[in-house]
């Protein structure tokens, strides 16, 4: 079996982060987004994987290397524009070959990870299965209706759904994947959509079966479920303290400091991790926080929050929380009056003042 994820999109609900930055390599609990999928993938036994990119490619090719990291293989597929899904797969039939895969979308966060899904594709060698969750707000989902112990029916956001069980972005296909892509036509939105893909594979007779999951798992493009997320793989950390704490400081619970971060006069509450030569001054870090390697913070409250590479956080003024905060980015308070608000903020930003 082979791997396929996709890690082409754009990533629009998180601008303006992603118009400098892949989505999928936005950390989570100080880990790239894709770094889980490579590695869920890997844990499922397969140690052959492509990774179709976009125009964000190069990145992701600097971040996740020849495999070898991650004990496996990584082959690249150019995807020249974001045309659906069952594009992607139609652009990777070349490197898939006539072999049995697993396509796991490079934005996804699967807590317990995908062992069980795989061992059931390759004992039960259905033609498709499709992993499922139920969810509270089906409208904003693919839908799958079942038949007893098969896929029957799939309905993109439907206003009246059938059932409450959503497609969560892991899919395994054999090759008769090949021939759906190349059958269906772009939907409205002028993609082709996995959804027609695996509806031609039903309506011609292919056994398309569901894997439905109990456990935790995390779309993460918008930015609460990206907060979410952080928050679920953050309370899975062991306590580990590798970098410099001062006497005055207090490490509470579940925390991870990495080598060469230091923590001077401050108190860090967990889960919470704080990333290689990150620097805590006089600062409280409240759970649920993600401090990225090199980042500065001094004088400040910060808690639920993604912090990333180098950013420097001084004189706060006021607790943050529900924060994303970029690589480089400032978030700064001078000293005298008057008391103003100054910003300098790109295209589609946000700043929330409460």
């Amino acid at each position: 079996m082979k791997g396929l994820i996709l890690s082409g999109g754009r990533g629009t609900r998180l601008r303006p982060l992603t118009y400098t930055n892949a989505k999928q390599l936005i950390p989570v609990a100080n880990k790239p987004i894709l770094f889980y999928g490579i590695e869920a993938i890997v844990n499922a036994g397969i140690d052959d994987i492509g990774i179709v990119v976009g125009e964000t490619g190069e990145e992701v090719k600097a971040a996740a290397g020849d495999g070898s990291k991650f004990d496996c293989k990584i082959s690249y597929i150019q995807q020249d524009a974001p045309l659906g899904l069952a594009h992607a797969v139609k652009v990777s039939q070349e490197y898939l070959g006539d072999d049995r895969f697993v396509m796991y979308l490079g934005d996804n966060v699967i807590k317990d990870g995908i062992n069980d899904l795989v061992a059931e594709f390759r004992n039960d060698k259905p033609n498709s299965q499709i992993l499922l969750a139920k969810v509270a707000n089906p409208t904003q989902f693919g839908v799958a209706e079942l038949d007893g112990d098969r896929v029957a029916r799939l309905e993109e956001k439907p206003e009246k759904p059938k059932s409450d069980l959503a497609l969560v972005g892991v899919y395994m296909f054999d090759k008769s994947i090949h021939t759906a892509v190349n059958s269906i036509e772009p939907s409205g939105r002028g993609e082709l959509e996995i959804t027609d893909a695996i509806s031609w594979l039903i309506d011609n007779g292919y056994r398309v079966v569901p894997h439905i999951i109990g456990g935790w798992w995390k779309d993460t493009g918008k930015l609460d479920d990206l907060l979410e997320a952080n928050r679920i793989m953050l309370d899975l950390l062991e306590r580990d303290i590798a970098g410099s704490v001062d006497g005055t400081s207090k490490i509470e619970g579940k925390v991870v400091i990495e080598k060469g971060a230091t923590i001077t006069g401050s108190r860090i509450r967990g889960p919470a991790v704080i990333g290689e030569g990150a620097e805590v001054i006089n600062s409280f870090i409240g759970p649920f926080t993600s401090v990225g390697p090199g980042a500065k913070i001094k004088n400040s409250e910060i808690d639920h929050s993604i912090l990333l590479d180098e950013c420097s956080i001084e004189n706060a003024g006021a607790r943050m929380q529900d924060s994303l905060i970029g690589r480089r980015a400032r978030v700064f308070r001078t000293e005298g009056l008057p008391h103003v608000l100054r910003f300098m903020l790109g295209d589609m930003s946000e700043a929330g003042l409460l």
